[in-house]
């Protein structure tokens, strides 16, 4: 019955491991596909998404240009004889560009003459990038913090504030500079540009945006990187033109899908040389192939189920004459009167019935004469041990097999100490069962391929094959085992008692080269370990020189 399962079994489970096998290599396979397809689709995406942010950057920047150029030509400027139409009109534009932090008119000079909120007003700023560069034509700044106006100007957050420089030379109609129309603009612009462009998409996807400078600095992007070189060596020979894409280990030692678009300027706005960077977790942007992978290794996974039960209904349908040749065949050795059906069906399983009722009626007709002589003849009547005749063949076979494998045999000789008393106050029958259970104490403290023998009385000799490198101690350890055993309290019918025993030991071919002189160093060890006080084992190699 036992056999018919585990054949059912395994049965069952080599159909689970391949279903589950295929799935997890069909899954590896797609994931890895699907990966590669991802990582293309999800690079050129942010690539388009960081082209169109340096897009919208470049076209804001220009458009804001462009309105102050148109309002440069207004005649209140060219003529500022009314500064207070001049303050109305820089209000009106801080009203309603809410990005413009402060917008000033000077005179040709560089001192301010009018300005939004009054800010600034009667200063000179001759000296200025914004006043010094509006003289050579329109000027377009890099992001920078303005010290004195981020002091006189709100600000709710207390961060740092950022500016945008825009400074536009007014001319009268002959050409002459009336003065200069400047204007900063809150850098925070450039934040709301990324949000809307992130809103859309952001969900579950991780984006971020990085604004860089013309010389790698970040400009924009999480707050401890601002202001901080960003070094990528995906950008090293960026393309000006298009947008570009690559898998990059970035300083934090994550690795991110990257997106990479250099400002291009839009119409008469040459641009600032702005790099914007948009990148994804790598695993996030993976985690749709993740994903899919999972759900077919649930699908394999219980496709395997499924089919190891299938597989364990249609293999019990077909060893089931198997397994009435096997109940047939348990109860034969059980000792039941019991027949080997005669099976149809397949021409194996006809096959096999048939020879194993043939031989089942052959062994029948031997077993019982066979048996009966073998046991007599290398079996101890009283223990069942092997006796003297069983342990001349067991030497024999064990001293070629340790020829062969380059091993050792060690030879115990034991002889029981206490027997005497106990069979002499309790009578040959309670010897008789001391005897019995001191066989079976000793056959549980063997190894595989090791052997204990009955020689006689309470004489026992007991045979280990060991590795030769490390006999003693292999030897040691069953020794002591085996006083340890022998040493425990036997109940006997009606007593307990207590014996021990002394045990020498030699190792062959440590020893002596010849087995026979082997076993008699074993048993003089035997009287010296009696001699030293018994209960104890004593070497052949412990005997000093």
């Amino acid at each position: 019955m036992f056999h018919s399962h585990s054949l059912r079994t395994r049965f069952a489970l080599i159909i689970a491991v391949l279903v589950f096998s295929l799935s997890w290599l069909l899954g590896s396979i797609i994931e890895h596909d699907a990966s590669k397809r991802i990582e293309q689709r999800v690079g050129q995406n942010l690539g388009e998404l960081a082209n169109t942010m340096v897009e919208r950057l470049d076209i804001d920047m220009q458009t804001r240009a462009s309105i102050l150029t148109v309002i440069s030509h207004l005649e209140v400027l060219k003529r500022p004889d009314d500064i207070d139409q001049v303050r109305v009109l820089v209000d009106e534009l801080k009203i309603n560009f809410p990005r413009i932090a402060w917008i000033g008119f000077t005179d040709a000079n560089g001192q301010v003459l009018a300005s939004s909120n009054r800010v600034l007003e009667g200063a000179n700023i001759s000296q200025r990038p914004v006043y010094q560069e509006a003289l050579k034509g329109v000027f377009i700044g890099d992001v920078h913090e303005a010290v004195l106006l981020a002091k006189l100007l709100p600000n709710p957050t207390g961060e740092a504030m950022k500016f945008v420089d825009i400074s536009i030379p007014v001319r009268n109609d002959d050409g002459a500079l009336a003065g200069v129309l400047a204007a900063h603009l809150s850098w925070e612009w450039a934040n709301e540009v990324r949000l809307a462009i992130l809103e859309p998409i952001q969900k579950n996807r991780h984006v971020e945006f990085f604004i860089l400078s013309k010389d790698g600095t970040v400009l924009l992007g999480p707050q401890d990187m601002i202001g901080q070189p960003l070094a990528l060596s995906g950008m090293k020979t960026p393309d000006q033109t298009q947008p570009q894409w690559f898998t990059q280990r970035w300083p934090d030692g994550q690795e991110y899908l990257t997106g990479v678009a250099t400002s291009k300027g839009y119409r008469n706005y040459e641009g600032l040389g702005w790099t914007v960077v948009a990148r994804q977790p790598l695993n996030q942007a993976y985690e749709p192939a993740y994903a899919m992978t999972r759900n077919i290794l649930l699908w394999g996974s219980l496709l395997a189920i499924l089919f190891a039960l299938l597989g364990w209904f249609l293999a019990g349908y077909f060893t089931r004459p198997l397994r009435r040749i096997a109940r047939a065949a348990d109860r034969l050795s059980a000792g039941k009167v019991s027949v080997i059906p005669d099976l149809k069906g397949t021409s194996e399983i006809v096959r096999l019935s048939q020879s194993i009722r043939h031989l089942v009626e052959s062994l029948r007709l031997q077993q019982s004469a066979l048996g009966a002589m073998q046991n007599l003849a290398h079996h101890d009547a009283l223990t069942g041990l092997p006796n003297r005749i069983a342990l001349e063949g067991y030497l024999a076979r064990a001293q070629q097999l340790c020829h062969t494998h380059q091993n050792s045999l060690v030879v115990f000789y034991l002889d029981l100490d206490g027997f005497k008393p106990v069979n002499d106050q309790y009578g040959h029958a309670a010897g008789d069962q001391l005897l019995k259970e001191v066989a079976l104490r000793l056959r549980s403290c063997l190894r595989e391929g090791d052997l204990v023998a009955r020689l006689g009385g309470d004489e026992f000799l007991m045979v280990l094959q060991v590795t030769a490198n490390s006999a003693q101690e292999q030897a040691q350890m069953v020794a002591t085992r085996t006083l340890q055993v022998l040493g425990q309290e036997i109940q006997l019918d009606g007593c307990t008692v207590q014996i021990g025993c002394s045990i020498g030991a030699a190792i062959w071919p440590a020893d002596n080269q010849q087995l026979d002189a082997t076993l008699e160093l074993a048993d003089k060890a035997l009287y010296r370990a009696k001699k030293a006080g018994r209960n104890r084992v004593v070497f052949h190699s412990d005997q000093p020189d």
